[in-house]
């Protein structure tokens, strides 16, 4: 198995795959190793949804333009359907109507339109419940791909087309300056990044204990709605979205929002849940989601979390008939205070991990940073 690359990678999740395609993109020669048969992990079990609008202001919301830029160029060449376009916030408060006013007025909300209730009723009412709205922020900029065929498409065309070397059900034991030490024997490289996810042990654990990472589980549902008509125009996001984004909740208008969810929706606040609905080609939502924070997540997943998240999902949209379908979990490197990290245990290694969930959305252009600080600026 030895032989020598200009990058290798440690990991093909989405972040792995990320610095994998910018690599190739510069002409590198490029290795990707990676424990399982193929990807599991928290890259397929999330929404597949490319999120830019309510990123934190910022270096996280440029890198959520950048890598929906990107996203946008390689999945047509690597037959990666988009499913739907775009993102619409639904206000059931006053509120959250005050946060999407002050967001509309901020320089990421420019491109987003901003709806009354009777515009949006008029536009989306169809699909909405009948509940009361005070309005919603419509923005263009989101794409929704299929997580668990997206990944395996892009890995696939990585190899099939562009040449990246991959190396599965092979575990890497060591990282050395110049050389990867693996289960299947040595790759020499002159570079290496290693993006392990959420494996907090295997790689640089002391490191990455130093730095305070633990993990967030999740639990997320597939829904088919009653109606085989039904349609979502966009991807679907409700209050309780507005205080847990960074783009909305650091807002000062937010402040007052959080103060009514937690007098009206406490149970839903502890359980860190907020609404994520988005569509897949067969009609099926996948709606998430709830956060807890644990080392060592639990595998079982209570019921009651589940229901208040198809509470939240019958107050926004008309679903009559809808059936869960699907049930998972979840789990992701967490950072209260970080969104990513990207540490040098060497000067030609790198150890990149996202923390916040955010991988789909902002992968590319982290990797387009970490080659930059490996390589140089691109020719």
């Amino acid at each position: 198995m030895t032989s020598r690359f200009d990058l290798v990678v440690v990991g093909a999740g989405i972040v792995g795959l990320a610095h994998a395609l910018i690599a190739v993109r510069r002409g590198l020669s490029v290795a990707v190793v990676d424990r399982e048969a193929e990807a599991v992990g928290a890259s397929v079990r999330n929404f597949g949804f490319v999120t830019v609008t309510g990123q934190q202001a910022g270096a996280c919301w440029r890198r959520a333009r950048r890598s929906q830029e990107i996203w946008l160029e390689v999945a047509p060449a690597a037959g990666i359907r988009v499913e739907h376009e775009g993102l619409l916030v639904v206000a059931q408060r006053p509120e959250a109507m005050a946060v999407l006013e002050a967001f509309r007025s901020t320089p990421m909300g420019e491109d987003c339109a901003l709806l009354t209730a009777e515009e949006t009723r008029r536009s989306y009412g169809a699909i909405l419940s009948g509940q009361p709205i005070m309005g919603a922020l419509h923005s263009p900029h989101e794409r929704r791909v299929e997580s668990r065929e997206a990944v395996p498409r892009l890995a696939r065309w990585l190899e099939a087309a562009k040449g990246v070397v991959f190396h599965r059900r092979c575990l890497v034991k060591a990282v050395e300056p110049g050389r990867v030490v693996t289960t299947g024997g040595d790759l020499l490289a002159d570079r290496v990044v290693v993006c392990p996810g959420d494996d907090l042990l295997t790689l640089y654990p002391e490191r990455i204990a130093a730095l305070g990472i633990t993990r967030c589980r999740l639990q997320m549902l597939k829904v088919m709605p009653g109606e085989d008509s039904f349609r979502l125009p966009a991807a679907i996001m409700s209050d309780l979205s507005l205080v847990r984004y960074l783009g909305y909740s650091e807002l000062p208008e937010a402040q007052a929002l959080n103060r009514r969810l937690e007098a009206e929706q406490p149970e839903a606040l502890a359980n860190g849940i907020h609404l994520i609905a988005v569509q897949g080609a067969d009609g099926g939502l996948v709606v998430g989601d709830s956060h807890h924070n644990a080392f060592s997540p639990s595998p079982f997943s209570p019921e009651a979390v589940d229901e208040l998240m198809l509470a939240e999902l019958h107050a926004v949209l008309r679903l009559p008939g809808a059936r869960v379908v699907e049930r998972w979990v979840g789990t992701y490197a967490t950072l209260p205070d970080a969104l990513m990290v990207r540490e040098a245990p060497a000067p030609e290694i790198r150890l990149v991990i996202v923390t916040s969930g955010t991988g789909a959305s902002t992968a590319f252009a982290i990797a387009e940073e970490t080659l930059t600080e490996l390589f140089g600026e691109p020719a």
